[in-house]
């Protein structure tokens, strides 16, 4: 009883803490080029998420295993054969059952083998906890991450394009904001949600 106790209260915070007060990409600021770049449309930012989600959580959990049996001087290279595993396997799902949207990611997933995030939860609470609280760890900064690019795409695929989900919602009259499909668009609205969402977190804290 005492070691489940222990186990949900650190696999909840780690948890908790992913989705807020340690969020990877308002609070850590990781993972911030794939956000600006396949942030264009939900179903590319739905794609990525869900890969980097995967990857995160179940490099975590092989990290976590091994933690006893891997010699400190190695632990890094480990890390990247596990995660390259996780990540080749993802791409090659990808390519099989979503070929257009493996297109539209170009070389984005085979990244997630240097996204910060998914290395930083490896060093930071991965070899030092349990399984059961690296998974939970691993699965809230991955919804973190991607509950984040979903509202940014939203937003973005809205004003640059009309449509949601591909699914054309805003008259063909409405002017579109071009920039908002560019680079320099994807950089002012996340600083923007960077902004609001630190503030706000701020404000529920203080309370």
């Amino acid at each position: 009883m005492k070691i489940f106790k222990l186990f949900y209260t650190r696999g909840y915070r780690a948890f908790i803490a992913g989705l807020l007060k340690e969020h990877p990409i308002c609070f850590q600021l990781l993972g911030l080029c794939s956000a600006l770049a396949v942030s264009n449309k939900v179903e590319n930012a739905l794609a990525m998420g869900i890969g980097v989600i995967f990857v995160v959580m179940a490099s975590s959990f092989m990290v976590s295993l091994l933690r006893d049996a891997t010699p400190s001087q190695f632990r890094m290279i480990t890390y990247m054969i596990i995660t390259s595993a996780f990540v080749i396997f993802v791409d090659l799902l990808f390519r099989a059952f979503f070929p257009q949207v493996s297109k539209q990611l170009g070389p984005y997933v085979a990244l997630i083998i240097t996204n910060c995030i998914v290395m930083g939860r490896h060093e930071a609470f991965a070899v030092k906890n349990s399984i059961g609280s690296s998974l939970l760890d691993g699965l809230g900064n991955g919804l973190g991450y991607t509950y984040t690019l979903l509202i940014i795409a939203s937003i973005r695929e809205i004003l640059a394009f009309g449509t949601f989900f591909n699914i054309q919602i805003v008259s063909m009259q409405f002017p579109r904001w071009l920039v908002m499909a560019m680079a320099p668009g994807a950089f002012f609205l996340l600083a923007l949600y960077i902004w609001i969402f630190r503030t706000l977190v701020k404000i529920k804290s203080e309370k």
